[in-house]
């Protein structure tokens, strides 16, 4: 039957005859052309590959990115009391970055360009910089422009100026886009409490640049460049010099920022930065009190005028120049002052002392002021004699009730060599040990310590003498957190020498030289009978929120096993008479000393009293001990002691030697009273 036709007169056979036709027209249209894109890919890859290849190959070559180290905040230094002592503050800098090559050699027909630019940024410096800041003219921005990249490579961005003011900052971010390659960056300045707190032991910054020329860790940092951008130094850095900011460097520093810049072949920025932020550096706190520190240094201060001004044993000290104080809790090793004085201005880095030493507590420097050539480390004299007793009866040369007849002098050796008591005292019968430290018998030392060590021991008499010292803490590290420790000039090792004679001299104070801070470890290990605390001046470390990131805890280094009677009896006789002490409302034990040592004038020797005190206080339940040292000060009694005396009662104030702070004792005076306190004169 024959189909019928559609209304347009068409029948349904030629209709799908028809729409096949179209279909496969189509199809084959679709795979030609999925042919020839893929034709036009292979081919386009291969001209790519061996026709194009090293040419995109040198462009990529010529085209990295390189980080640029932005430094961080440094962190701060706070003392006990919540005080800052160290800290920094942000400043506005002007920094460009080169976007030509303006160097005279191939970049000469741009450096017009170059000079222009400077002359403008000089003349907004001339209208909106603080007038009271140095002027910079044109040549002086073209000169830290460093066209030539005499110091810096040519992508590293340069320092115009530094601190900008206001005025300057609002300018040149509002006409930013005419002055190509001008960023505004802000830094840091380092500053420290203008009361001058310890700035011996808290040191002073410097630039990485200047540093890394003469401190072998920044000299390392230099040549090893970190392949971390956070942890790379930059020449303008502050960087840590001395005491504390040196010792804890890599803490107060933090982390670097860095600004990633693309570079192209000429060395030259060819692109847009990406900015990573930098990390503020922890904070210290310490152990140091602000207020015990102060009176600690003026007390050494007043003490040294009041010896220029007063005889002591019939004289004057017009060469007692320099004073060191170490006060350290007994049962915790916290460093509550440490002074050594006078000092320097850390804020402008002014003085003779930054030149001469880093600090006189901790290295043998000369101290400089005498003329003389003096250290600050001196011999112990009369402190060491409760020690050389402490070895007499754990030695068995003699015991607690042993009696001593003192003659005033002891002779030695074959040639009859003498030794005599200070000014020539005789003290005649001595019950006990005891009676010989507090009346700071000489000739008992050598008779029953000095001598008999050597009948007991002979040639190792002195490996004897020295293993008791360094277990006390003497000839070795402390192990304070201060770079550089002086651990001491050990005379008795002295082979030109007889032993005998290093021996006996040992024994009574002139054969070893230690420092105060070695001095007040020996007196704070008497105290607590045995243990060598580790002394530290941190407390602990945080971050820059406050985030407790470390903490020092008390830390016995070693400890001595004495029968109980020995430290009694050698405390015991820790009562040498000190008149600066009168009135002080506890009990304690101290010990003085007078060392003498040979001073050189115009070539002639001459013997110079060095002061020397150790205390600890109270005699029972120990809190604090104190170490004072004043060279060329006469006998310690009257040039040591008085500066004790302060250090004490000011921690009484502060702490409280009894554990309650006489400071919260006081009541306020009624409106409009005055102090009406008589100062009291050093010395008395």
């Amino acid at each position: 039957m024959a189909m019928k036709p559609n209304r347009y007169g068409e029948d349904l056979q030629a209709q799908e005859i028809s729409m096949q036709r179209n279909f496969n027209f189509r199809l084959n249209l679709f795979f030609f052309s999925a042919f020839a894109i893929f034709t036009v890919i292979i081919v386009r890859l291969a001209i790519i590959q061996f026709v194009e290849g090293p040419t995109l190959t040198s462009q990529e070559a010529s085209l990295t990115v390189r980080d640029i180290p932005l430094p961080p905040d440094r962190g701060t230094i706070w003392d006990a009391t919540g005080t800052k002592l160290a800290y920094s503050t942000p400043v506005q800098s002007l920094y460009m970055t080169l976007m030509k090559d303006y160097s005279s050699v191939t970049g000469a027909k741009n450096r017009p360009e170059a000079v222009a630019l400077a002359a403008d940024i000089a003349r907004v410096f001339a209208l909106y910089g603080d007038p009271a800041q140095p002027k910079m003219t044109a040549d002086d921005v073209v000169a830290a422009m460093d066209l030539d990249s005499k110091i810096s490579g040519g992508y590293a961005p340069r320092r115009i100026k530094e601190n900008l003011s206001e005025k300057e900052i609002a300018y040149f971010m509002e006409h930013k886009t005419d002055f190509p390659g001008i960023d505004v960056v802000e830094e840091s300045i380092r500053h420290y409490d203008p009361d001058r707190v310890a700035v011996q032991t808290i040191g002073y910054t410097k630039k990485f640049k200047g540093a890394s020329y003469s401190l072998p860790l920044y000299e390392q940092l230099r040549s090893i460049r970190s392949s971390d951008p956070s942890m790379q130094y930059i020449d303008t850095e502050d960087v840590g010099y001395d005491g504390l900011e040196y010792q804890y460097q890599a803490d107060l520093r933090g982390r670097n920022g860095f600004k990633s810049v693309p570079i192209n072949a000429q060395n030259m920025v060819s692109g847009v930065a990406d900015i990573t932020p930098p990390e503020k550096g922890a904070d210290l706190h310490l152990t140091l009190n602000k207020n015990v520190q102060l009176k600690t240094q003026q007390a050494i201060l007043d003490q040294l005028k009041w010896l220029h001004s007063n005889p002591v044993s019939g004289k004057l000290h017009p060469n007692a120049q320099t004073g060191y104080a170490v006060a350290m809790e007994v049962d915790t090793g916290n460093i509550i002052a440490m002074a050594s004085m006078p000092d320097y201005d850390p804020n402008t880095q002014e003085g003779w002392a930054i030149d001469n030493y880093q600090n006189g507590t901790i290295t043998p420097y000369s101290s400089g002021r005498s003329g003389h050539n003096l250290e600050s480390v001196v011999l112990l004299g009369s402190t060491i004699k409760p020690l050389s007793v402490l070895l007499g009866l754990n030695e068995k040369l003699f015991t607690t009730t042993t009696p001593y007849q003192d003659r005033g002098i002891a002779e030695f050796g074959k040639d009859g060599s003498t030794v005599r008591n200070s000014e020539g005292h005789v003290y005649g019968y001595l019950k006990s040990p005891a009676d010989a430290i507090r009346h700071s018998s000489n000739v008992f030392m050598v008779d029953m310590v000095g001598k008999k060590l050597y009948s007991k021991y002979g040639s190792e008499g002195i490996a004897k003498w020295d293993a008791y010292m360094k277990e006390f803490g003497l000839g070795v590290s402390t192990g304070i957190d201060l770079p550089n420790e002086y651990l001491g000039t050990l005379e008795y090792k002295n082979e030109a020498e007889t032993v005998l004679s290093r021996l006996v001299y040992a024994s009574w104070g002139q054969q070893g030289k230690y420092t105060t801070m070695q001095l007040a470890q020996y007196a704070a290990m008497l105290a607590n009978r045995g243990k060598r605390m580790e002394p530290h001046l941190v407390s602990k470390i945080t971050d820059s929120s406050g985030k407790v990131l470390r903490t020092f805890q008390p830390k016995v280094l070693n400890e001595v096993h004495f029968n109980s009677s020995y430290w009694k009896e050698v405390i015991k006789g820790m009562a040498t008479d000190v008149s600066s002490f009168s009135g002080f409302p506890y009990d304690f034990a101290r010990k003085t000393g007078t060392s003498t040592q040979d001073v050189y004038i115009k070539g002639q020797r001459i013997q110079t009293d060095n002061g020397v005190f150790i205390a600890f206080a109270p005699r029972e339940n120990p809190k604090l001990a104190v170490a004072v040292v004043i060279p060329e000060g006469g006998f310690g009694a009257y040039s040591a002691a008085p500066v004790a005396r302060q250090i004490f009662d000011a921690y009484d104030q502060e702490y409280g030697l009894d554990g309650v702070p006489k400071k919260s004792l006081k009541k306020s005076p009624p409106a409009g009273a005055g102090n009406g306190e008589k100062a009291e004169k050093p010395g008395e």
